[in-house]
């Protein structure tokens, strides 16, 4: 899957989040944080935001409050970007209007987004039919179950399908609205937002979803971020697992076990992901050969950083170079 361009300088694309009575409000929270703010201060046109509901209106929601919606699904059907948080009854048939609206939007050429459960309203609307698809790891089984067309992989964090992307659990729905943002703008502009979000500017969809993981205690947490940053200051030189382990102080099983708990990855992929993220400002602001840039972000050929960045991006080096490239 070639990455699309990024958006045009001169253009707002136009997001908006379907609002549901009785929803949780941390996934609408997300996107309001990344496409609802305005943020002057990246030089790009932002997004320009509408939350909608079926019914404008106050709605109720968990925790003993209500929000009001001022759009409704009209407004959704004309966005640019129509995402749809987690669905309040996983188990419950999605209205007819709804399944309307997103069919229209896609029909449009608009790009159709899901985080969590709101897979089960795009599933319902056949726009996950004979696609691969992710949700929550709850709800992969009845998702499978009720929309047997669809390929569910429960093991990742989020599924780019270019026109369609789906996302599994609350705080994975960041990981593909940061993804978005860096298809939309460029990885500068995603990392940005990252920072001030205190996230993780990139992690590979692919990467696993936390199954009943345990809370790492306080004192591991600092010891595994303290041979991560040990990892980002030597990129560029051989990394081992026994290297990363001894800067966390810790014997290398201790540490794969505690590092596992804590990102959901393993320490060598981890550290190829960051790889990868290092090599795309290179991708986008030189014209070194792409030898070059794999040595300077710590491949021992192109050949393997051909390879990973395949697997991480969905594309070769060069085309996203071609892509992304910004002119001297």
């Amino acid at each position: 899957m070639l990455i699309p361009s990024p958006a045009s300088r001169g253009a707002r694309r136009t997001v908006s989040v379907i609002a549901f009575d009785g929803m949780a409000p941390f996934e609408l929270g997300c996107v309001v944080e990344i496409f609802g703010i305005a943020r002057p201060e990246l030089d790009v046109p932002w997004y320009e935001l509408t939350v909608c509901a079926e019914r404008p209106g106050d709605l109720r929601i968990v925790g003993g409050f209500t929000m009001r919606a001022e759009h409704g699904l009209d407004v959704a059907a004309g966005a640019d970007t129509v995402i749809v948080p987690a669905v309040p009854d996983v188990r419950g048939q999605v209205s007819p209007e709804l399944l309307a609206t997103l069919g229209a939007a896609r029909a449009r050429g608009a790009r159709i987004v899901s985080i969590c459960s709101g897979a089960f309203a795009l599933a319902a609307a056949g726009l996950l039919d004979e696609r691969e698809a992710t949700t929550h790891w709850r709800y992969a089984g009845l998702l499978q179950r009720r929309f047997p067309r669809v390929r569910v992989n429960p093991d990742v964090l989020y599924v780019d399908g270019d026109d369609v992307l789906t996302s599994a659990g609350s705080a994975a729905g960041l990981d593909l609205l940061i993804h978005l943002v860096r298809k939309d703008h460029g990885p500068a502009v995603a990392n940005s937002v990252a920072r001030r979000l205190v996230i993780p500017p990139h992690r590979e969809g692919g990467q696993a979803q936390f199954v009943q993981a345990p809370v790492t205690p306080v004192e591991d947490d600092d010891a595994v971020a303290a041979a991560m940053a040990w990892a980002l200051g030597r990129l560029a030189e051989p990394i081992t697992v026994a290297a990363m382990a001894g800067a966390a102080h810790m014997s290398q099983r201790t540490f794969i076990r505690h590092f596992n708990r804590q990102t959901g990855t393993s320490p060598l992929r981890w550290v190829i992901s960051q790889r990868i993220a290092a090599s795309l400002a290179l991708l986008e602001s030189s014209a070194a050969p792409i030898e070059e840039i794999a040595a300077a972000v710590g491949f021992d050929s192109a050949v393997t950083f051909r390879h990973h960045f395949a697997r991480a991006m969905r594309t070769s080096p060069s085309a996203y170079r071609r892509t992304f490239r910004t002119p001297a």
